[in-house]
């Protein structure tokens, strides 16, 4: 069994966490407590930069980068968007045909900019001379494809062109190496297990094209000391691009990411991705790459009538398998889904 399996709640039939994590107990714990300091004016934001700090170290380490390189959001699209804004008139954007909308939406809504939807099977192949940068989730929301991330900084790297990764479905479980990429950018609440309202970014030391759109005194080297500052004071690193976090979950924040940091990418895909596959075998599917699964599902109503949360995107039945998901969570699932195949379909 997964070393951390046991410090989540054991909700069975919840296989929807590409929509939301459970949160851990200590998390939904470290929740409570900010939250009930709140309440009696006990909570003190000053010393919560300390647990900002361990959510930097916590997300490098989970996807390949150094916590200087990290920023703090409240969005993965308020970080799309600042790249976007970065960008000089006329620049190209490439991005994927069906991706999730807050990778494409920012570089779309900028009249400035030329953007340019690809198939994904061929995003790779577009990376050429002229394209000024590249946008694309590691893995699709709405069926869990997984791009080849070393194809990509490798394509990027030849033509020239910048890179974003959205890995709001890859951090925690894959492999990701985020200083081959200019951003690599993560909401928190999905895969990472954290409340919603935040979100990291690794910022390559060398992007120092990305400006801080929405600068913020929580930009600064020392935050504390330019609440009343200027631009001048805003970091030479990746904190410039800061917004001040929200002081309630700061802390569970930092304990959500520090759990899977602990456990590490490698065990968490091989459980997660493991039973995905049982469930792909037991429903009569090829094996995959990705805890997601996407499947048809003539009979909407046959997941839930076995108790399974699932979402559905683009009219079929997602899955979503993680570290409290068991064995039983996909023997169920398939037992679900071939009872809602009618027969000859």
């Amino acid at each position: 069994m997964l070393e951390i399996a046991p410090l989540f709640p054991r909700v069975p039939g919840y296989l929807d966490t590409a929509t939301y994590g459970l949160p851990a107990h200590a998390t939904t714990r470290a929740l409570h407590e900010a939250t009930d300091a709140w309440a009696v004016g006990a909570l003190d934001p000053v010393a919560l930069d300390a647990a900002v700090d361990r959510m930097r170290a916590a997300y490098a380490s989970l996807v390949g980068a150094e916590a200087a390189d990290v920023t703090l959001a409240g969005s993965t699209s308020q970080v799309v968007g600042m790249v976007a804004a970065s960008l000089p008139d006329g620049a190209r954007v490439l991005v994927a045909r069906c991706d999730f909308a807050s990778v494409r939406m920012p570089f779309e809504a900028d009249p400035r900019l030329r953007v340019i939807e690809v198939p994904l099977a061929r995003l790779v192949d577009e990376v050429r001379p002229g394209v000024d940068l590249v946008a694309v989730s590691a893995v699709q929301s709405a069926d869990g494809t997984v791009v080849d991330l070393g194809a990509l900084a490798l394509a990027a790297r030849v033509a020239g062109a910048r890179t974003l990764v959205d890995a709001s479905h890859a951090a925690g479980w894959m492999d990701i190496r985020a200083r081959e990429f200019d951003v690599v950018v993560a909401s928190a609440y999905k895969w990472l297990g954290a409340p919603r309202g935040i979100a990291l970014a690794a910022v390559h030391p060398a992007a120092t094209w990305i400006r801080p759109v929405v600068a913020s005194w929580y930009g600064a080297d020392v935050p504390w000391d330019a609440l009343y500052g200027s631009a001048a004071d805003l970091s030479a690193g990746a904190r410039r691009l800061d917004t001040s976090p929200a002081w309630q979950t700061a802390e569970a924040g930092a304990v959500a990411l520090e759990i899977l940091a602990a456990q590490g990418a490698p065990a968490i895909r091989e459980h997660a991705v493991g039973l995905a596959n049982l469930f792909r075998a037991e429903a009569g599917l090829a094996p995959g790459a990705s805890p997601i699964v996407a499947v048809d599902l003539p009979r909407a109503d046959a997941l839930a009538a076995a108790g399974i949360r699932a979402a559905t995107r683009n009219g079929r039945a997602r899955l979503a398998f993680w570290v409290h998901s068991t064995e039983d969570d996909a023997l169920n699932a398939a037992r679900a889904i071939r009872a809602g195949v009618p027969a000859g379909v």
